[in-house]
């Protein structure tokens, strides 16, 4: 990518301004376009194998989502076009569209058609790129179309109005889908039948204080912010609706308070949930929340948490040398790849560059940066609809999610815990091991291995705590009569992990893990009950044994994690006793230049239904929790 010089008076934090955007989006597609097919139907990326759906499901998305891309970068420019973008997607609007046919029979010798929409079917995800692109490049392509082209692209479009979709953020796409075809009088009653039944169909998992959950009960992750509101929000905005802006846009503005402290002072997004290789699609709600006017974020800070998650992935090779997004978080990472990903999956990363629709002039891009949430002072929000507890740390800019709500567990099947959920605890600079020791994870240990956490009850969050309760699992059964209760309480960069196993019979083993540290080297040890683990020499990780632990050790991670092929996970290790057993760990993850303090102190004495905790932290304050089997209560003393 070839990018402006940095303009640290307007942008002291980032140095990137609108140029290093639009920069950014000329390189991003002029990398693609020699993988396009003949017609520009397709654009086939290579990769390391096909999705779920298929090679030519695959060239549709790489067409779709960079057409996505193109159409922002147009649309922001006022229509100026200079490297003939939309002519090429005019084009391939007019290829992909010849046979609307299922795949199954599209002939061999039609190379470019993408196949009919259908049930659950990819092609209906990739629709909803295409109308939204379409929808905001409209003067420019879709008015310049010949009528035979629009005629058939409508009718290609329309599929995703008569089909049914996962049961998901994916009934967004049906609406997306229906809000251009009814602007554009095509189908108009299917077409707002289909806004009106996403609507409908999201506002069941709709919790509160701007959080969705996504189609099962416990699943909250990134597409919060770019798919459950961007769509309903962006729809309202572009359809000029004031009734249906005030109500998404106030959920989208309620979830950016929090969702706004999730970003480090590097710029990293949370590392959690699925479909992490989107990157810095995790912009996206910073955008839509300036360009509708519904942001609790001045437009300094927008910029500076948009542009830090960009250049974050930019300057750590999200890009390849040919200038490519490949399958992964910084380079290529197969474990993070769902079955449903193909080689273009990654440029859902579009959806970051939605503030290029926002003019030149707009205080967004001529405002000052300032700091973001966790570059301001050391902070612990709860949030107490998905269960969590982020704690940043202004010395070394790091955010740690804990996390006591959020498992993807369906309501009527047992999957196996998804690392990317199951954890107690993400953050901005570590990633779940996928491929050795569980870490952040605490359970007993059943022939050799740890229990899964499985379903997670949360119990409730408040100043500086969080807690949850679940039933163990091994082999995909819960333990009989085995209960685990957790509480995790933080204060500057420590942490304090308590967990009350009741149920077990004496003498079982438990295992509790902390932060897999990765980097291109690892060094680990362990003194008394503590285990050590940092990560070319900055990042460190510490976990010791404040009550029930008997022996600290450090495990290795030899596949490292997305930040690093190097990686290893401090633990601790005990056995139950007669009755509830509580064990306690004491933990920090830092980058800090400086020691961070010494630890809190930490008390433990039982109680007749189960343990009384004071934690009593290096500043004098301190808490107090009452734990018994499901319940928690947490006060400041």
């Amino acid at each position: 990518m070839h990018l402006p010089p940095e303009d640290r008076r307007t942008s002291p934090y980032t140095g990137w301004t609108r140029s290093h955007w639009e920069a950014a989006a000329d390189g991003l597609l002029a990398a693609v376009r020699p993988y396009a097919s003949p017609g520009q139907g397709l654009i086939h990326l290579p990769g390391p194998r096909p999705s779920i759906s298929g090679p030519r499901s695959d060239g549709l998305e790489g067409y779709a989502r960079t057409f996505l891309l193109a159409a922002l970068r147009v649309a922001g420019a006022d229509g100026a076009d200079p490297h003939g973008l939309l002519e090429r997607y005019a084009a391939g609007l007019d290829a992909g569209t010849r046979h609307p046919t299922p795949e199954r029979e599209l002939a061999d010798g039609d190379p470019e058609s993408w196949g009919a929409v259908a049930d659950r079917s990819q092609p209906m995800v990739e629709a909803a790129s295409v109308a939204l692109a379409l929808r905001v490049t409209r003067p420019w392509l879709w008015d310049r179309l010949d009528d035979a082209v629009r005629q058939r692209a409508g009718h290609w479009l329309a599929g995703a109005l008569r089909h049914t979709p996962v049961d998901n953020n994916w009934w967004l796409f049906p609406l997306t889908v229906g809000g251009f075809l009814a602007e554009a009088g095509i189908e108009t009653e299917a077409a707002e039948a289909a806004v009106d039944r996403g609507l409908d169909r999201i506002e069941r998992w709709y919790l509160g204080d701007g959080w969705y959950t996504d189609g099962r009960p416990r699943a909250f992750d990134h597409y919060n912010g770019w798919a459950l509101h961007l769509y309903p929000v962006l729809h309202a905005h572009l359809a000029g609706d004031p009734v249906l802006l005030a109500r998404y846009g106030a959920r989208l503005e309620a979830h950016l308070t929090g969702y706004a402290r999730l970003f480090g002072a590097d710029g990293a997004p949370v590392h959690q949930g699925r479909s992490l290789t989107y990157r810095f699609a995790a912009a996206a709600p910073l955008w839509a929340g300036a360009l509708t006017g519904h942001t609790p974020l001045g437009p300094g800070t927008t910029r500076r948490l948009a542009s830090g998650t960009l250049r974050h992935f930019l300057d750590r090779g999200a890009v390849t040398p040919d200038g490519l997004l490949p399958l992964g978080w910084y380079g290529a990472y197969p474990p993070l790849v769902q079955e449903y990903s193909g080689p273009a999956s990654p440029y859902w990363a579009s959806k970051g560059f939605l503030g290029l629709l926002l003019p030149a002039d707009h205080p967004v891009w001529t405002a000052t940066e300032e700091p973001g949430p966790a570059e301001r002072a050391d902070t612990v929000t709860p949030l107490p609809q998905p269960g969590w507890l982020v704690q940043s740390t202004a010395a070394d800019g790091l955010v740690r999610l804990h996390n006591h709500g959020s498992d993807d567990q369906p309501a009527d099947q047992v999957h196996a815990d998804d690392p990317l959920y199951a954890r107690l605890a993400h953050s901005t600079a570590t990633a779940p091991v996928h491929d050795g020791p569980a870490d952040n994870h605490f359970g007993l240990v059943v022939a050799g291995q740890p229990t899964e956490r499985g379903r997670i009850r949360p119990l409730g969050t408040g100043p500086g705590w969080a807690a949850s309760a679940h039933r163990p699992r091994s082999g995909g059964q819960p333990l009989t009569g085995v209960g685990v209760t957790s509480l995790t309480l933080t204060r500057g960069h420590h942490e304090v992990r308590a967990h009350l196993v009741v149920g077990a019979e004496s003498g079982s083993a438990v295992r509790e893990s902390g932060w897999a540290v990765a980097g291109a080297t690892v060094e680990a040890g362990t003194e008394r009950l503590t285990a050590r683990v940092r990560a070319d020499g900055r990042l460190h990780a510490d976990l010791t044994g404040a009550h029930g632990y008997t022996r600290a050790a450090v495990d290795p991670a030899p596949a490292g994690t997305a930040f690093g092929p190097a990686a290893a996970v401090p633990v601790l290790t005990g056995a139950t006793g007669e009755g509830p057993s509580l064990f306690v760990s004491v933990g920090r993850l830092s980058a800090a230049p400086t020691p961070v303090g010494d630890p809190p102190g930490v008390r433990a004495e039982p109680t007749r239904d189960g343990h009384r905790l004071t934690v009593t932290w290096p500043d004098g304050t301190a808490h107090r929790a009452e734990l018994a089997a499901g319940s928690v209560t947490v006060r400041a003393v």
